[in-house]
């Protein structure tokens, strides 16, 4: 239990049904949709898409999402839409213009957008209310408008310089990024959803709409086609498993991250955590020890799920113990290699648990802070930069290449105990988000936290040969670090975002959302 005497927020609890979200607006329209007789993905479908209205910093149509979802005794499921590169895609020619990385703010770091094919098809397959239903409040809110909230305008200013061409017409006001207490408006994506709503998925992919967009990547030298357009699709995937103490983790697969989280915690079980000080130093240097070695099997071993072929390896018991025996608990190794993505906290997440105990859990997002920066002329939609998850070294299961798809950050999860799911939760953060998933179990299972206090505790993440600490940690703590051999900074944003929906023995829903963002649970 929190200390009432301190700043904080509690939980949320609930019977019925629950969302935990980014942004209040979206929060309230899921448990609208469950009041209304929608399930949790119905739910879960109307607050992302709103979502892309509501922080377009973060995601939108022009994005991508995974989906991890279960009803009771049926297992989680997941589905992956996430965009592939264009036929035309090729890394050679990329490298013989002496690029080392995709440029962030090139078309050539545009994959297509596959949420919306991801939305239709859960819509069909998942809920009961129709897309058509579920794209009004989004609708609505793209026509009328999103009041800017404080941690939104945080990130406008911050990522507004990405915005380019027409782009910053339909996302800037006067020249300038927009406020906190502005009033944002797009209506060219009202007209889209319109569209959709009526018409579904190919509203989106053929005809004027990706024409608008094809055209936007043309212009800029572009290799995109409608064909490239037409053939975007959704698929179902196997989820995949770890084990930490009495919990199980079911993260999504390759192309997405979530091995990531698992290798970490499994490296960090071989090390007494319960024992430490949650927000002491020897905590943060063996985290952020597991996570270099943990970040570094990722960048060498995920990537498309066609390409990506020693995820076993990866996962198993020996790879863990091998990498725990290289940690020196008293002094901090270099990176064992950069890491190959480039850096980004762009991203949204939303997790929705219903009166009959379906539970979502969905991540979306348009990769960096206004993604590519392009946006289509006509219909302001905001176009992705995943290709950037993409290495353009030859012969890397990750490498750039026609049709594949790029290592992506973004990973929503589960817990499981006993074969049952007790919580859906998701940390945003780009890079971050594995070593958010692993503090949050830990937290939970080591330390005893609720959830909203496991949510709030101060965090630190190992990124790119830094060990980035938030402010919540003592000054002693962060100069025995640094006496470690670590290179301590305070950044100026927080790290990542946690939404969270613990599904308690009694029926009782515990929702908690990360004070680092606008959002907040809501439930009934």
């Amino acid at each position: 239990m929190r200390d009432f005497h301190l700043p904080g927020r509690s939980a949320v609890l609930a019977q019925n049904g629950l969302c935990a979200t980014s942004h209040p607006l979206a929060a309230s329209v899921a448990a609208d949709i469950l009041k209304r007789g929608g399930n949790a993905m119905d739910a879960a479908l109307a607050g992302a898409v709103l979502l892309g209205i509501c922080e377009p910093q973060m995601t939108g149509i022009g994005g991508d999402c995974f989906v991890l979802y279960s009803r009771p005794g049926h297992g989680v499921q997941a589905l992956n839409g996430s965009g592939r590169a264009p036929a035309g895609a090729s890394a050679a020619a990329l490298r013989a213009q002496g690029l080392e990385t995709l440029p962030l703010g090139s078309p050539d770091a545009v994959t297509i957008p596959c949420a919306i094919d991801a939305f239709c098809r859960l819509a069909e397959s998942e809920g009961r209310l129709g897309v058509d239903a579920l794209l009004q409040p989004a609708i609505h809110y793209a026509e009328e408008g999103v009041p800017v909230a404080p941690r939104t305008a945080f990130d406008w200013s911050t990522s507004a310089s990405a915005l380019q061409g027409v782009a910053r017409h339909h996302y800037l006001k006067d020249g300038q990024p927009l406020t906190s207490g502005d009033v944002f408006r797009a209506p060219g994506q009202a007209e889209v959803l319109r569209r959709i709503a009526k018409d579904g998925r190919d509203a989106f992919y053929s005809g004027e709409v990706a024409e608008d967009m094809v055209a936007a990547l043309a212009a800029l030298g572009g290799v995109h086609t409608l064909e490239d357009f037409t053939a975007a699709s959704s698929f179902a995937t196997q989820p995949i498993d770890g084990q930490y103490k009495s919990m199980g983790l079911t993260e999504h697969p390759p192309n997405g991250q979530g091995a990531t989280a698992i290798l970490l915690l499994n490296i960090l079980k071989h090390f007494d955590i319960s024992g430490m000080d949650p927000l002491g130093a020897e905590r943060a240097h063996i985290e952020a020890e597991a996570a270099k070695l943990a970040y570094d099997a990722r960048n060498r071993f995920l990537a498309d799920p066609d390409r990506t072929a020693r995820l076993a390896h990866m996962l198993a018991p020996e790879t863990a113990a091998r990498l725990a025996a290289l940690i020196d608990t008293k002094r901090a190794l270099q990176a064992a290699q950069p890491l190959t993505e480039a850096v980004h906290k762009d991203t949204v997440y939303i997790t929705v648990v219903d009166k009959d105990r379906m539970a979502v859990s969905l991540i979306y997002s348009i990769f960096h802070g206004f993604g590519s920066g392009i946006a289509s002329e006509q219909f302001g939609i905001l176009l992705q930069n995943r290709g950037a998850g993409f290495t353009l070294e030859a012969g890397h299961p990750n490498e750039f290449g026609p049709g594949k798809q790029p290592m992506h950050t973004i990973i929503p999860a589960m817990l499981q105990q006993d074969g049952e799911v007790i919580m859906p939760f998701g940390v945003m953060g780009g890079g971050y988000q594995p070593t958010g998933h692993a503090r949050l179990v830990s937290n939970l299972v080591d330390f005893g936290m609720d959830l909203q206090s496991a949510v709030d505790a101060p965090r630190c993440f190992a990124d790119n040969r830094v060990l980035k600490i938030e402010r919540g940690y003592k000054a002693e703590v962060r100069q025995k670090l640094a006496d470690m051999g670590h290179r301590v900074m305070v950044p100026d944003t927080p790290l990542g975002g946690a939404q969270a929906i613990r599904i308690h023995a009694s029926g009782v829903l515990e929702g908690a959302s990360d004070p680092r963002k606008d959002g907040c649970a809501l439930g009934y």
